[in-house]
Order: C-alpha cells, then sequence, then structure tokens
C-alpha cells in the first residue's frame, strides 16, 4: 500500500521517554521554530480532500495515510480542530488514517459523536519505546473502542515484552524501529527479533521499520548513516503480514 503523510497540525510537547531526541525539535530548532506550540497547518489541514484539475482526489483510493506525526493527534492543544479531522477521515472511507499517539489515555474524551466502536478506515496505533511505557498505553488501547489497532515499539529503548497484550488478536500489527540523528540511543537486533518472534506467535503482523543510527548487532555496534536506517531493515526481510503461521 503507498503511503502519504497528513498533518493537520503542528508541534508538540515532549511527554515520555521516547521524546528525548525527538525529530520534530530538531528539524524546528534549524529553523528557529517552537515545537512546543501547537498551531494549525492551515496549507494541508484538508489534503485528503484535494482534488486536481480533472475532478480526482489527488491522494488516491487504497492510500494509507500517516496521520499527525508533527504532532499527537490527542494532544490537548488540538481538542478545537479535532472534529474536523475526523470529518475529514470520514469523508475519504477509501482511504486508511495511521494516527500514532503517546496520549492514548485521552482517547475516551477525544471521539467524534458518531465513531460507535470506530471508524474501519481509522487505525490507532500506540508508542511503546520501553516496558514501563507499554504497560501504561496498552491497557487503554484495548479497552478503547477501536477497530483496528496498532503498536510503536519506536524508538526501541529496551527489550520489550507485548505477549500478554497479543493474545486475542485484537492489535492488528507491531512495527519497530530504532532511533535516529546523532546522539540516537542504541537499538539491539535482539530486541528486534524478539518483538518478532511474539509476532509470529500471535499471528499479529510485524514491521521492521528501520534500524536506527545506533545500531547493535551481535555484540558489534554499527554507525548507519541518515536515510541508510530504512533500507537497512529492509534487507532483514523480518516483515509479517497479519495471521502469519504460528510456531
Amino acid at each position: 500500500m503507498k503511503g502519504v503523510m497528513w498533518n493537520p497540525w503542528h508541534g508538540c510537547r515532549k511527554c515520555s521517554e521516547g521524546c528525548l531526541n525527538c525529530w520534530l525539535y530538531r528539524i524546528d530548532g534549524k529553523y528557529e521554530r517552537d515545537t512546543s506550540k501547537v498551531v494549525e497547518s492551515k496549507t494541508t489541514f484538508c489534503a485528503p480532500l484535494k482534488k486536481d484539475r480533472s475532478g480526482k482526489y489527488k491522494i488516491q483510493s487504497g492510500t494509507e495515510v500517516g496521520t499527525c506525526f508533527s504532532s499527537d493527534f490527542f494532544i490537548e492543544d488540538a481538542d478545537g480542530m479535532r472534529d474536523r479531522a475526523w470529518a475529514i477521515m470520514k469523508q475519504r472511507p477509501d482511504l486508511t488514517f495511521f494516527i500514532p499517539t503517546k496520549r492514548i489515555s485521552r482517547i475516551e474524551s477525544c471521539l467524534p459523536k458518531d465513531w460507535g466502536d470506530g471508524y474501519d478506515n481509522v487505525l490507532i496505533a500506540v508508542s511503546a519505546e520501553n516496558q514501563a511505557r507499554a504497560d501504561e498505553r496498552l491497557p487503554y488501547l484495548l479497552n478503547a473502542p477501536i477497530k483496528r489497532r496498532g503498536v510503536l515499539a519506536a524508538p526501541l529503548l529496551e527489550r520489550v515484552d507485548l505477549s500478554r497484550y497479543l493474545r486475542g488478536g485484537k492489535i492488528d500489527m507491531v512495527s519497530a524501529a530504532g532511533e535516529s540523528y546523532a546522539g540516537a540511543r542504541e537499538c539491539r537486533y535482539e530486541w528486534i527479533l524478539d518483538l518478532r518472534e511474539q509476532c509470529l506467535k500471535s499471528g499479529t503482523a510485524f514491521e521492521y521499520h528501520q534500524t536506527g543510527s545506533n545500531f547493535v548487532k551481535d555484540g558489534k555496534r554499527y554507525k548507519i548513516p541518515h536515510g541508510k536506517e530504512y533500507a537497512q531493515a529492509k534487507k532483514a526481510g523480518l516483515d509479517l503480514p497479519r495471521n502469519a503461521p504460528k510456531e
């Protein structure tokens, strides 16, 4: 599935260990922007609804839309904008909106009135960079009225056991990745393999998204140049489809 990014607003505040070396703060720092101020992205807010001269949607049917990667979809500052974003998602049922969040505890107060047990075209994924955050956030994810659920083990900072949360098949996918840029904390290959094994046993889709810049495999440390982390991860061939054969 071909993917694009959609950022209806920009800006966030660090709230957990995974935020330490946030790429958004790094980029905004180059342009002297205050990342902590959450503002509407006026030029891109309605991007999923934009059409070309022939009247066809610019974002084609079947596309996965990474949603709000320049903020957190459930951040308090966006409470006045979120309903409009939900309405856009509802108007494009032919797209899959992938929403990552560290603020899953707020979800119940942030859902649209017609949400029911979830929109078919929305997948909500929580960040689980370490065991403490996994144990804090996964119960909210599992108990909230969501039809499609995911876990982002990124940046993966330690071995994380998700096995008890993966039982029952309520989680659709797990995506794992290391941390990038200068000063990146290490990501160990055995942590990635362990997560993959958990997904294999539960029939959960798994994606090895990127190695990160500070990658350790078989006791050897590799400094992966920025931009090469994705290709290196794909070379490992670790991705699993949902409902993969269980060992």
